[in-house]
């Protein structure tokens, strides 16, 4: 006996091993969910834990083993094969670490990841793995339809057949029984009903054995279809079909393939006739079937009273939930009796040679009834002293049993309470032969059933002694083989003269279309015997399927695809390609792969493509795969486009903080790696609902509004979503400083993103103390790279009315006083204890910005001809190469420049041969992009020795001072100058700048 502790209080396992006399706790690590014991196997358990771990016990739960985790729930079996092979063998439905469901088998005592096997090849569909019998089930969902597979003893799996147009949208396994799959399939066009399909042995074809079978919700959400196989009989079912919005009651005796409505009987419960007549009115039965030990349901049977069901139900034209009576059949299904004109919870005892039948009703009872003789007659017999509410009524385990017990309650207040029956002092004596008669299985005459002719023995009604153990039928004799033995095969339909003819959409030739040359297949008749029928002879050999050799074939309809059915591959990662063919025969043909990215393979007499083409591309980008099979009759090509792709790691969008009013600037995405694959970017400005999307990761645009504009990009790649959002300034007129530090804090300058965002937010907090000026007015962005620097932006202020604030002279004033303050030392911070850091002013960096104002002054004029006569003199200058001192040349302005503040990078452009550790991060490419160019400063020009151009040098006094005057400068190759795009064997011969 085993008993959990309460999870809210402890998790212990309470064992006794003498009956309840003692009992030992065992503490566990983890908490039950649920338990599964092994069918043979006694104390052999499996535990589900509420943290979906599975367990297993050899010990009867006193030592605990992890299985597996992330297991699915209600998704764990023991293996129950015929053979009784591999009895320790779990099977069990895993969550991946991605999120994808995968099918699992291992032994219950070593499941590690070089012991498990996973017979399923790629993923399943969540919650859809099923263990039954011999068979095994699973799901996989691709182009928006369900497509099932099954493993028949443990085979390879092979996807179920089910009419081409049948296009399911839920399945259940119904029974696997006679090794056969009774299956109830919800197509494409149906809501509230199912149709009924049975397969072949290997559970891959299936044909229809009953269309619009009603279904309903169960309470926890469960789908419950209105079919009852009975008990002890097989091939015997019944079914409640939909017809014109009137469900009917139908049985069959051959699973599924006759079906007959219900004989009404011919009398009341008082002896009245009852006037109905088949097909307009019959008996209708209700098949729901209790999942509660406790309780019954609407129907019964047992396999050792094979004859005798009992059910609720009505007579009429249709099924009713209204006028319910209970009825019984003591000839299975043939003729029906009404025993109850209300509903009744009946309890089968000594093999049915005792039915207990107690009211359903929400008000105390007394006294249950008692039959002996198979419902025809009933006595009443108390069972309780006080009136009882029976909350359920239990058999007692044991095929002689004549115990039953009764849990109810005297009162709403009250404990439950229990009563135990026993009927054995009913009884004088057990059985003897001559109490017993013959009774033949039939329906509705017809002696053969499932081609045999089955008779069994029954007590005779009027004897009254204990039956014992069940011995079944008596005697079985097999039938000659008549057309009623065979079913239609797949792909062939019953027309109304009887005949099994093809389907508009089947060829019976494609049968041969795996089939190899000098190899033989089983050419269908149309006909197929129902599985599990004994007859023999007859018409058997007519309607069995007939070996013929295979003919030779052209290859026709090859299709290629990967083994997960997808489109995409991982680089680096092994793609296995799967090969059909319509017709032909892949294993003696000529088949030519050509992967595209240069490599190809041939194969002749292939012996097997069922582990497909195994391939690994070393780089990403879309192949086209092409293949052709060819053979001595023919020849068919196919193709199939793969895009290859590696995980995108990394994105960062690069570009200015401040640009200029209705000017254009380029954004781009920055990713990492920068080969990733084919990608989609959305991008999405300030408040706008509506993205634009793009192929390419550079975009130009304009900004109409002034204020602080947000642009967020996304970037797709295959299942992979990341985005960035940067902020950006947008202003018609602003100014910008350079700032220098101390020399010190380049010491703490851990060249990262994060620390110059600090940075640049601690600058700006010394700068508004010191000077008062508003924050609104200061931007302040420290770039990478040593010596640390910053840039200051100096910015108008525009409040919620939309009136400037500041205008251009203002500026001034705010840069003339932000200059003043720095000069004077006066702007610092504290970066730790004892590290003091000045803020210096390097220099200004972009005069007020052009007003754009359609204003054309006299001494605008005059302003446009200076400048046009200094670009003649600097021409002159150059020309002659004349050394003008004090002659100042104007850099850019800082709106003339934005366009190379952030130069457009390319996904496809990349730096060969650079190490890793030597190329900028997406943070720091954004920022070395907002180049600074000083004004009043000396120019000095370098001839760039490849191609012979000019190159613009400004001299800093600092440079000056590090580097030497303009005079004393040598040009030098480019390759000196840019270190980091050269090899590493090439930066060995460079010089540091």
């Amino acid at each position: 006996i085993m008993l959990l502790t309460d999870p809210e209080v402890e998790s212990s396992l309470l064992i006794s091993s003498d009956e309840g006399a003692t009992y030992q706790k065992y503490r566990l690590n983890f908490y039950i969910h649920s338990l599964l014991f092994h069918p043979k196997q006694e104390d052999w358990i499996l535990a589900y834990s509420q943290d979906q771990k599975l367990f297993s016990s050899v010990e009867f739960g006193r030592r605990w083993l992890l299985l597996h985790e992330g297991v699915t729930p209600n998704r764990f079996y023991w293996s129950m094969m015929g053979n009784g092979r591999e009895p320790d063998l779990v099977h069990l439905e895993a969550r991946t670490v991605d999120g994808y469901a995968q099918y699992i088998t291992c032994k219950m005592q070593n499941c590690s990841e070089a012991t498990r096997s996973k017979p399923f090849p790629g993923y399943i569909d969540h919650n859809s793995l099923i263990v039954q019998g011999d068979y095994v089930f699973v799901q996989l969902t691709s182009g928006g339809r369900p497509h099932y597979y099954v493993s028949y003893r443990r085979s390879p799996f092979a996807q179920m057949k089910l009419p081409k147009y049948s296009l399911p949208k839920d399945m259940h396994v119904i029974s696997t029984d006679e090794n056969q799959v009774f299956a109830a399939v919800q197509e494409w066009n149906q809501n509230d009903t199912y149709n009924l399909y049975i397969s072949d042995t290997r559970g891959v074809y299936f044909t229809l054995a009953l269309e619009n079978v009603k279904s309903s919700q169960g309470l926890e959400g469960n789908v419950m279809i209105d079919l009852y196989e009975v008990a002890g009989i097989k091939g015997m079912f019944l079914a409640n079909k939909k017809i014109d919005n009137q469900v009917k009651t139908f049985i069959t005796y051959n699973k599924g393939r006759d079906w007959s409505l219900l004989q009404a009987p011919h009398t009341d419960l008082r002896g009245n006739p009852i006037h109905c007549l088949l097909p307009y009115c019959s008996l209708h039965l209700h098949l729901k079937v209790s999942d509660n030990p406790y309780t019954s349901g609407n129907i019964a049977s047992r396999d050792t009273a094979p004859s005798i069901i009992v059910a609720s139900g009505n007579i009429g034209t249709e099924l009713s939930d209204n006028d319910i009576s209970m009825f019984v059949t003591s000839d299975a299904g043939n003729t029906w009796r009404q025993i109850f004109e209300e509903e009744h919870s009946v309890l089968y005892l000594d093999q049915g040679g005792v039915l207990v039948a107690m009211k359903h009703t929400s008000l105390p009872i007394r006294h249950l009834w008692l039959s002996f003789d198979e419902g025809r007659s009933w006595s009443k017999y108390s069972f309780t002293s006080l009136p009882l509410f029976v909350d359920g009524v239990l058999g007692e385990p044991g095929e002689e049993t004549l115990i039953m017990t009764v849990f109810g309650h005297f009162s709403h207040r009250s404990e439950w309470q229990l009563v135990k029956v026993d009927y054995k002092s009913i009884f004088d004596r057990r059985c003897e032969e001559e109490d017993y008669r013959p009774w033949q299985l039939h329906s509705q005459g017809e002696a053969c059933i499932m081609g045999a002719k089955r008779i069994y023995r029954k007590r005779k009604s009027e004897k009254k002694c204990m039956q014992g153990k069940y011995a079944g039928a008596m005697t079985s004799e097999p039938c000659v083989c008549t057309e009623a033995d065979f079913d239609c095969d797949y792909g062939y339909e019953r027309h109304s003269n009887g005949q099994c003819l093809p389907a508009f959409w089947y060829n019976p030739s494609s049968l041969s279309k795996d089939c190899s040359l000098g190899q033989s297949y089983l050419n269908s008749t149309g006909y197929r015997k129902v599985v599990s029928n004994n007859c023999t002879d007859g018409v058997r050999e007519r309607y069995t399927a007939k070996p013929q050799q295979c003919p030779g074939k052209a290859p026709q309809g090859l299709r290629v695809l990967t083994a997960d059915g997808r489109l995409t591959a991982q680089q680096g990662h092994n793609v296995t390609f799967l090969l059909q063919l319509e017709e032909g025969d892949l294993q003696r043909s000529l088949i030519q792969v050509d992967f595209g990215d240069g490599i190809a393979v041939s194969y002749a007499n292939l012996s097997s493509t069922e582990d497909g083409i195994k391939h690994i591309y070393q780089n990403v980008g879309i192949f086209r795969v092409s293949v052709l099979v060819e053979n001595s009759l023919g020849s068919d090509s196919a193709l199939l486009y793969l895009h290859v792709t590696c995980p995108l790691e990394h994105v960062h969008l690069s570009l200015p903080f401040v640009t200029t009013k209705n000017k254009e600037i380029n954004a781009t995405a920055v990713l990492w790696p920068s080969q990733v694959g084919t990608l989609t970017y959305v991008w999405w400005f300030g408040n706008n609902t509506e993205p634009l999307i793009t192929l390419e990761g550079s975009i130009t645009f304009t900004f109409s509004v002034e204020g602080m504009n947000s642009i967020t990009v996304q970037v797709s790649a295959g299942n992979t979503i990341l985005q960035d959002t940067k902020t950006i300034a947008v202003y018609e007129k602003f100014q910008s400083l350079r700032l220098s530090f101390s020399p010190n804090l380049d010491d703490y300058n851990p060249d990262i993103p994060e620390w110059r965002r600090d940075i640049s937010r601690v600058v700006k907090r010394a700068l508004v103390e010191a000077t008062g000026i508003s924050s609104k007015h200061v931007l302040v962005a420290v770039l990478p790279g040593l010596p640390t620097s910053a840039e200051l932006f100096i910015l108008p202020y525009q409040d919620a009315t939309g009136e400037k604030k500041r205008t251009a002279a203002n500026l001034e004033q705010i840069s003339e006083t932000l200059i003043q303050k720095l000069n004077q030392n006066l702007v610092h911070f504290e970066l730790k204890p004892g590290v003091r850091i000045l803020v210096h002013a390097a220099h200004l960096t972009a005069a007020p910005l052009v007003d754009l104002t359609p204003s054309h002054s006299g001494s605008a004029m005059l302003m446009l001809l200076s400048v046009v006569f200094v670009g003649l003199a600097v021409f002159v200058i150059y020309k002659f190469k004349r050394k003008i001192p004090g002659l100042n040349i104007y850099a850019q302005m800082q709106n003339e420049k934005d366009q190379e503040m952030v130069s457009p990078v390319s996904q496809r452009e990349s730096i060969p041969n650079v190490p890793q550790s030597e190329l900028m991060s997406p943070e720091q490419l954004v920022d070395e992009k907002l180049e600074v160019h000083p004004i009043e400063q000396p120019q000095a020009t370098v001839q760039n020795p490849r191609k012979g151009n000019a190159t613009k040098v400004v001299w800093t006094e600092d440079f000056q001072k590090a580097c030497g005057s303009p005079r004393d400068f040598k040009p030098r190759p480019r390759a000196e100058v840019f270190p980091q795009l050269l090899s590493p064997r090439a930066q060995k011969k460079s010089l540091p700048m």
